[in-house]
């Protein structure tokens, strides 16, 4: 078992149409030490699946059934009081956007030493201390100088390590990371997930990585899992991954990379049609509309998710 274990998730909205599933029986496993990627176009699902491990959830949102096991303890039967001395200490959060994470009326030490203080009981120079130490580990400069910085002093790449220094300060056993590369520039997106795999060796810490990029994360992740309207459709680990693409979606998605366009000439590939939103009722896979090998049966049974090849599974019906 995974230090981080989330087994046949079903969760919807409760809406003026009444409820719309969102999540189809998803499972993934993160184990210690490990990077698994949680990939696939905006709306998929990726987000809802990672805060749900948190149950930081809107008030319409509604877990039908699953478990999400975090070190042998299923996290959705957990009292609020339980849970809040894992959110930040044992399971911590990096959030989407950077540039409106940190409180722009507190300086980086106060929201540092906010975290330590709670999670880790620290005070004065003991606390201080462990702030600095964090943020050397995200290899921000001039550490006592920046510490007095206030967020708006920060650019976005700047930001974005003090959010993981954060997580870094309280000896966090998994981090989630939720598209941690949001509005920052390839160079820094590079630097940022160079700074993750780096923490995942130095301390082996736990990452899961919520990402739309699967160039982004083939040279960093351990695991890939991909989603589409809900469901985890291909799960392998990268190198398999990327050597034997199985699923028709996560074939479409590494065509569409600019980086597989070898004559200048070339036009990007792109994926026709638009994801389904959770209030249209498609029948069968999900993705047969827009699949260029769709076969009758794929608009009428939804295909399980099946061992392929060792650890490598996918959900089509092709591979019947």
């Amino acid at each position: 078992m995974g230090i981080l274990e989330v087994k046949n998730l079903n969760l919807g909205f409760e809406t003026e149409a009444g409820f719309k599933q969102a999540l189809y029986d998803v499972s993934f496993s993160l184990e210690k030490g490990k990077i698994h990627a949680l990939v696939g176009e905006s709306g998929c699902g990726k987000t809802i699946s990672a805060m749900s491990i948190l149950r930081l959830l809107p008030k319409t949102a509604k877990i039908k059934s699953g478990e999400i096991f975090f070190d042998g303890r299923d996290l959705l039967k957990l009292s609020n009081f339980d849970l809040e001395n894992i959110r930040g200490s044992k399971i911590a959060l990096i959030p989407q956007d950077p540039m409106t994470s940190l409180n722009p009326l507190f300086t980086i030490e106060n929201q540092l030493l906010e975290v330590i203080e709670k999670h880790q009981g620290l005070k004065g120079k003991e606390a201080v201390q462990k702030a600095i130490e964090a943020l050397e580990m995200v290899q921000i400069p001039s550490v006592k100088t920046r510490l007095k910085s206030y967020p708006h002093e920060f650019s976005g790449g700047m930001k974005q390590r003090a959010i993981i220094a954060m997580a870094l300060a309280c000896n966090a056993q998994v981090i989630i990371a939720d598209e941690p590369t949001t509005a920052l520039d390839v160079t820094i997106q590079a630097q940022i997930m160079n700074i993750l795999s780096d923490i995942k060796k130095e301390t082996g810490t736990s990452i899961l990585l919520i990402t739309h990029d699967l160039a982004l994360v083939e040279d960093c992740a351990d695991e890939i899992s991909v989603m589409y309207s809900g469901r985890i459709v291909e799960s392998a680990p990268t190198q398999e991954f990327f050597t034997n693409t199985n699923h028709p979606y996560s074939k479409a998605l590494l065509k569409s990379l600019p980086s597989n366009i070898t004559n200048k000439n070339e036009r990007l590939a792109i994926i026709k049609g638009q994801p389904p939103s959770i209030q249209q009722n498609i029948s069968g896979c999900k993705f047969h509309p827009r699949c260029e090998f769709a076969m009758p049966v794929c608009s009428k049974v939804v295909p399980e998710l099946k061992g392929i090849a060792k650890e490598h599974c996918s959900a089509c019906h092709l591979n019947d």
